[in-house]
């Protein structure tokens, strides 16, 4: 399936769509805000709907569209979108917590005059 038909292609982009949408705009499970943060997760998710079908089987025949599987694909498009948003916190987190046990003061972007006069 490395070659794949227009329709494939397509039926995959409408699929990562409602995933990547439905995780960062429905449960609003974010880690960048805007439409960056919907663009990772979208290609994120069209990586994750492709490689659902080989990986966790071809379910329902009859709900096939362009030989696309819709429900592993769905369900992948789904885990895409939250492990790229679970991994980068649990990144950050850890990037946090190590910077603490070191004595390291993280930077906050949401400096304000008063912290900035002190």
């Amino acid at each position: 399936m490395i070659g794949m038909h227009f329709g494939a292609f397509l039926t995959l982009l409408i699929v990562s769509v409602i995933g990547a949408g439905v995780v960062h705009y429905g449960f609003r499970y974010r880690f960048v805000e805007g439409i960056d943060g919907f663009l990772g997760k979208w290609i994120v998710s069209w990586v994750a709907a492709w490689v659902a079908s080989p990986v966790m089987g071809y379910w329902f025949g009859n709900v096939k569209i362009a030989n696309v599987y819709l429900i592993p694909a769905l369900l992948g498009a789904f885990a895409g979108a939250f492990m790229t948003t679970l991994v980068f916190k649990a990144l950050a987190k850890a990037s946090v917590t190590r910077m603490e046990a070191t004595g390291v003061t993280p930077v906050s972007t949401h400096e304000t005059k008063e912290t900035r006069a002190a």
